[in-house]
């Protein structure tokens, strides 16, 4: 996920995905939660009186509902549904004047290319926290060679992050590190739904196709998704870094998180369930915000 964009979905962090919807249908748009009309200029504590998220299907939601189609409630970083705990509720629970002062913008099947023109959006918003969590879907080719090759996934990040840098210099932004797509396949390699489902939809091709398979050739090509995921996340600390002090890098800790197959949508066994949502939340909140 000619070039695919497979609906991106962490199937959590290893499968959360990044959402790539591998064919199975870009599950509809993800509906912004906007309701303001100016964002506040004053937080208590420094926690942000407005919020913006950005990424692919996993923030988008997909597969965390009832249905396999976005389901913004559900989103790690700015749902507000029960049972979530969202970076939004968390920080609502802190700072009543962000309530209703949050935008989702992130797109089912975005790649990094779409990152900048999301960023765009939440400059507009004038979002005082925003969340990115991009590349899965940059992985998630219908064949190896056509991954997005590292550079470009690095210049299309500085560029998006370049944007909320000039537009929002006082903001604060959490980059998030791209699920491990490895340790998804190698969850649900063995279960039958989860076989069954990433054959039948065509989800994530370089990483989950054949997933039976011990064949040397298969063995190399989900290495090399592996290892084109690292890179990611590597250029996705560096940017952060060039950022400057308002830009949070999660120490990769959603790669790290080790999943299990419960996690998971059993819509598509790629994308995080309610449950793997809140462990999202919970492993990439930051707690406080004088960062």
């Amino acid at each position: 996920m000619a070039r695919r964009r497979q609906v991106v979905a962490l199937a959590l962090a290893g499968a959360l995905a990044l959402g790539c919807e591998g064919g199975a249908g870009a599950a509809g748009e993800p509906e912004p939660t906007r309701g303001r009309t100016k964002a506040p200029t004053t937080a208590p504590a420094g926690y942000p009186a407005s919020m913006a998220a950005l990424g692919d299907s996993i923030t988008a939601g997909v597969g965390s509902c009832l249905a396999y189609l976005a389901c913004a409630k559900n989103s790690w970083a700015a749902g507000d549904g029960a049972g979530v705990e969202s970076h939004y509720q968390r920080i609502l629970a802190e700072n009543p004047k962000i309530k209703r002062r949050v935008d989702n913008f992130a797109e089912p099947g975005a790649a990094s290319d779409a990152l900048a023109g999301q960023a765009v959006r939440a400059v507009d918003a004038k979002a005082q926290y925003v969340t990115v969590l991009i590349g899965a879907n940059d992985a998630c080719a219908g064949r190896v060679e056509d991954m997005t090759p590292v550079a470009t996934f690095r210049t299309r990040v500085d560029r998006g992050l370049a944007t909320l840098r000039k537009g929002l210099p006082r903001a604060r932004v959490l980059v998030a590190s791209i699920p491990d797509l490895y340790r998804l396949w190698q969850v649900g390699r063995e279960d039958a739904s989860a076989v069954r489902l990433w054959e039948s939809l065509g989800i994530c091709p370089s990483m989950l196709a054949d997933p039976t398979s011990t064949a040397s050739a298969d063995n190399r090509r989900r290495r090399a998704v592996r290892d084109r995921i690292d890179a990611y996340d590597e250029q996705l600390r560096k940017a952060c870094a060039k950022y400057g002090s308002r830009c949070r890098w999660d120490q990769g800790r959603v790669h790290d998180l080790r999943f299990s197959i419960e996690q998971v949508s059993p819509l598509d066994y790629f994308h995080p369930s309610l449950a793997g949502q809140k462990e999202l939340a919970a492993r990439t909140y930051p707690g406080s915000f004088t960062w």
